[in-house]
């Protein structure tokens, strides 16, 4: 899932977003485009985009619904336990949405990143490698 992608030690976001392409890219190749395509309601440029290993721009949300049938998970459990996963990441790097939002690159202020983190804005997958490489690097 999400959550346990274990970037390298130092790994910077664009390794970190080449280990959920890979992910991304094998659970379509597990499940089959055909039967992602029946069993999410994303649509056929999505799909592709993810098949294809464009998934900087794919919603968490979207890249769970994936993982999900890959899986045969609840995909609003994939997030979740991703969202807990971060927060607790937070927690151990002891660091604040603010702190975070200026070590990412991604144009977040803190306010942005802390909603994303709630769900309540959308978080694309390239937000979320760039804010895991970034908890990463403050790991103690």
């Amino acid at each position: 899932m999400l959550h346990e992608v274990a970037p390298a030690e130092g790994a910077d976001a664009e390794t970190v977003l080449d280990a959920y392409r890979r992910l991304l890219q094998e659970s379509v190749d597990d499940a089959s485009v055909e039967t992602i395509r029946a069993e999410t309601e994303l649509g056929d440029d999505r799909i592709d985009a993810i098949a294809g290993g464009a998934v900087t721009g794919i919603s968490i949300e979207e890249a769970a619904s994936v993982l999900a049938v890959a899986d045969d998970r609840d995909p609003d459990a994939i997030v979740y336990e991703l969202r807990d996963h971060l927060l607790m990441g937070m927690t151990t790097a002891v660091v604040d949405v603010d702190t975070l939002a200026g070590a990412i690159d991604a144009d977040l202020t803190g306010q942005e990143l802390q909603q994303a983190l709630e769900g309540r804005t959308r978080m694309t997958i390239g937000q979320l490698a760039e804010i895991t490489a970034a908890l990463e690097a403050r790991r103690p």
